[in-house]
């Protein structure tokens, strides 16, 4: 939390879909050149960021190689980024590139009176989500632990339906679990994710959930089908109040996307 100031800042980027080479792009458009240029508009916006989450779907080529790419370009910025796998991840090769003091998979941390915990979602070899009773274990027993902090919840795959079809055939299967236990926990605020590619805000019975634009390419919201839109990449910055409120909102960088090919029908 800044010296200055009254709340904890996060910078939420997702689904950045990074490829093996620079060179190479995805439903035509260049997925590392706009997660730069993500990055670095986030960065030079004046805002002061105390961390930053990655929630899911860093690469498209799951390889060593792409989280090299992405563990260069946040490793320069003083604070902590905290990445999570989504299901275009391979979470091993993920946890063994991103393991510095600065970028890593940890999957709680406290600053504060706020913590952020950090659940994976993905089931291996399936774009589907879902929570694991170890998951849901390690959430309750953090939430139980420290019952005098507010909490924010970051996983990958959304838990409520987004409207389009085909995206919530991969929702949380077992997202009523969550719910579930979250209904214990009034000290949790919010859920972040990613997955859908675009942005939503959501408030039920005084939890927040949010979902966030790609880096790359965003999806057409209340689709039935696979569809894309043209809009431009970006990211959400999030204030956590001491009080335990939140506000919140998407900046998207100045500038459309090139090459997308928009009538494509999948990936």
């Amino acid at each position: 939390m800044h010296e200055t100031s009254n709340h904890l800042s996060i910078l939420q980027i997702t689904d950045p879909h990074i490829l093996s080479t620079s060179e190479a792009t995805l439903l035509g458009v260049n997925t590392a050149y706009y997660f730069n240029a993500v990055i670095e508009y986030a960065f030079s916006s004046g805002r002061h960021f105390d961390i930053c989450l990655i929630t899911g779907d860093l690469a498209q080529d799951p390889c060593t190689a792409s989280y090299e790419h992405i563990l260069d370009r946040l490793q320069p910025h003083n604070i902590p980024c905290l990445c999570l796998p989504g299901n275009h991840d391979d979470f091993e090769i993920m946890q063994t590139v991103l393991c510095t003091e600065r970028v890593n998979c940890r999957k709680k941390i406290a600053l504060g009176n706020w913590q952020i915990i950090n659940l994976n979602s993905q089931i291996p070899r399936s774009a589907d989500g879902y929570l694991s009773v170890e998951e849901l274990a390690f959430l309750e027993r953090s939430l139980r632990d420290s019952p005098d902090f507010y909490t924010l919840i970051a996983v990958h795959h959304h838990c409520l339906p987004s409207g389009s079809h085909w995206m919530d055939t991969m929702m949380i299967k077992n997202a009523e679990d969550l719910f579930d236990l979250i209904k214990r926990h009034p000290n949790v605020k919010a859920i972040i994710n990613g997955h859908i590619h675009q942005a939503t805000d959501i408030q039920i019975d005084g939890l927040r959930i949010l979902s966030t634009p790609s880096t790359c390419f965003q999806f057409k919201p209340q689709s039935e089908h696979f569809s894309l839109d043209d809009k431009s990449p970006g990211y959400r910055w999030i204030n956590l109040s001491v009080d335990g409120s939140i506000s919140t909102d998407i900046v998207r960088i100045p500038e459309r996307l090139t090459g997308l090919q928009i009538d494509t029908e999948g990936y």
